[in-house]
C-alpha cells in the first residue's frame, strides 16, 4: 500500500492525540473545523482566471516577480503557514520528493510561499528542499487569492514574548491557509485548490495530473 502525505498527517494528529491535553486537541481542531466551515472556492481563483502581478522575495534575499518566475515555463507555487509549523514540515520534504522530481522533468518551476518574512533557510537545511522558498511582503500575494485569515483567538502579547507574528515577521496575527497554485506561462491559473484544514493537503499525484506532460521528443524520418 502506497503511503500519500494525508496518511503522514494522520499519523502526526494520532502522535498528538498521545501527547497533547484534551484542551489543546480541542482548540486545534475547533480553529480547524471553523476555517473549513467558512471556506468559499467560489471566491478563490479557478482555472483560466489571471493572477496579477506580485513580487516574491526569495531565500536570499531576491526579488521574484511573476513575469521572472514564468519567463521560462508554467509554474508551481506552494503555500505553508511558516518554518517551524509541524505540519508545514512534513509537507514540504513531502514535495520535495514526491512532487519536484517530475516538475524538473516536465520543466515546471517549484516554489514553496509563506508570509513569513525573511525566509526561515534552517527550513531549508533542516529538509534539503531542492526548490526555492520565498517570502510574500505584506501578504500581497495570499491576499489576492483569498487564502489569509485571522485566527479567532488574538491574545495581546506582552512586549517581547514571543508570538506568531513575530514568528512570521509580520507583527500581525495573519497566516496564509496552505494552498497550491499551477501558473501557466500567460500568468492564468491551471490549477489552484486551498487547504483550509492544514492537515489536509493537495496530494502531488492531483498537482500532476493538472500540468502539461512531459514533452515527447520526435525525430525525423
Amino acid at each position: 500500500m502506497t503511503e500519500t502525505l494525508n496518511d503522514r498527517f494522520a499519523a502526526l494528529q494520532a502522535e498528538r492525540e498521545r501527547t497533547w491535553s484534551a484542551e489543546q486537541l480541542e482548540r486545534n481542531a475547533a480553529q480547524r473545523r471553523v476555517l473549513v466551515e467558512r471556506h468559499d472556492p467560489s471566491a478563490q481563483p479557478k482555472a483560466g482566471d489571471t493572477v496579477e502581478p506580485f513580487t516574491l522575495i526569495d531565500q536570499d534575499g531576491r526579488e521574484l516577480t511573476r513575469d521572472t518566475i514564468l519567463a521560462d515555463g508554467p509554474a508551481v507555487l506552494v503555500f505553508f503557514r511558516f518554518g517551524g509549523c509541524p505540519a508545514c514540515n512534513i509537507a514540504l520534504p513531502w514535495y520535495n520528493e514526491t512532487l519536484l522530481p517530475e516538475l524538473r522533468a516536465r520543466g515546471i518551476r517549484l516554489i514553496a510561499v509563506s508570509a513569513q518574512i525573511p525566509v526561515d533557510r534552517d527550513l531549508i537545511a533542516r529538509h534539503g528542499l531542492g526548490f526555492t522558498v520565498a517570502s510574500d511582503p505584506g501578504y500581497a500575494l495570499g491576499r489576492q487569492l483569498g487564502i489569509t485569515f485571522l485566527p479567532d483567538e488574538q491574545p495581546a502579547v506582552p512586549h517581547g514574548q514571543p508570538w506568531i507574528g513575530a514568528t512570521l515577521g509580520t507583527d500581525s496575527y495573519e497566516i496564509d491557509q496552505p494552498a497550491v497554485l499551477a501558473l501557466a506561462p500567460d500568468a492564468t491559473v491551471l490549477f489552484f485548490e486551498a487547504s483550509p484544514d492544514w492537515l489536509s493537503r493537495t496530494e502531488s499525484e492531483t498537482i500532476l495530473a493538472a500540468l502539461p506532460a512531459r514533452q515527447t521528443a520526435t525525430t525525423g524520418a
